[in-house]
């Protein structure tokens, strides 16, 4: 009598599907990353299920890459990866631990040993995320030690493989030309996953999202307001998807607050409290200017948002 394994208990009773449906509420679109965390989810619940019935399973290879602009949500993704490992039992503690370049690279010979090695003890257990990674790898310079920290990193990926997931996010033509520069570091890499950029109505509906957790809504001409103005502003320099959104909130708030403020002397209603004005968003600065894009008569920080 063949052995059998319910494949939809052991799903359940993992807890992922509640970390999965997280991923779809906190984050608009990434439909094509949604479908990749999905995917390896299957692939680790599949690989338990052979491993209970004594088939042959070689431990999956977790290490990632996560391509794409900034603010598209992989920090986020790290976030829900680590959950889902811990969840299956590939992580022990589920944390992340973001770097970058400095928290890596010693400045003086036998400074990078240790700095890269703490890092890697403090992520034991969960996920070392190393964002915009490329940076770590400078060529042409004999005295740069980005190399030492790349080779540490090596060895303990391969070594710490049941205790360590290492994720390398940054700009994709950037992290191509990093697995370029190492063979060895592209071949541990198994999984590569591309974050694409927001649309407008993608955009929109985040703006909307955020408005709604913080308590604040558009009124109707504001909507119609603040879709021109992630227009324009897709088309100005330093764009940054839900990360230059989120800002532009914050300052939407300013000014709502200076313009209540400014008429003090008058009962202030829920309605007013909580509404975003048209106005609110037509005194960003994104409105000035050539509008279609950075005026050049004026610095880009003049224009960034």
């Amino acid at each position: 009598m063949d052995s059998s394994i319910d494949l939809e208990a052991s799903f359940m009773a993992s807890g992922v599907g509640e970390v999965l449906e997280h991923l779809d509420t906190e984050l608009i679109g990434l439909l094509p990353v949604k479908t990749r965390i999905r995917e390896i989810a299957a692939l680790l619940l599949v690989d338990q299920a052979r491993q209970s019935l004594d088939l042959v399973s070689k431990a999956p290879s977790l290490h990632m890459s996560f391509t794409g602009q900034p603010g598209t949500g992989k920090t986020t993704v790290a976030q829900k990866i680590s959950q889902i490992l811990h969840r299956l039992g590939y992580l022990r503690k589920g944390h992340v631990i973001t770097v970058t370049r400095d928290d890596l690279v010693g400045q003086y010979v036998g400074h990078t040993a240790p700095k890269t090695k703490e890092m890697i003890k403090r992520a034991q257990g969960g996920v070392l995320f190393i964002d915009e990674a490329y940076y770590l790898y400078k060529p042409g310079n004999e005295r740069d030690f980005g190399a030492e920290a790349i080779e540490i990193l090596l060895q303990e990926m391969e070594s710490q493989r049941n205790d360590l997931v290492v994720i390398f996010a940054g700009y994709k033509d950037r992290m191509t030309a990093f697995y370029q520069s190492n063979p060895g570091l592209s071949s541990r890499v198994a999984h590569h996953i591309d974050f694409p950029d927001y649309s407008q109505s993608e955009l929109m509906a985040i703006a909307e999202l955020l408005l709604e957790q913080q308590q604040y809504r558009f009124s109707d001409a504001a909507v119609e307001a603040f879709n021109s103005y992630i227009s324009r502003r897709r088309q100005l320099p330093f764009f940054a998807n839900a990360r230059s959104v989120r800002n532009a909130l914050d300052r939407l708030r300013l000014r709502h607050a200076n313009r209540l403020f400014s008429r003090r002397d008058q009962p202030l209603s829920r309605e007013a409290l909580i509404t975003i004005e048209a106005a609110d968003v037509f005194a960003s600065r994104v409105f000035q200017g050539e509008v279609e894009g950075a005026d050049p008569s004026r610095p880009l920080t003049d224009v960034a948002e």
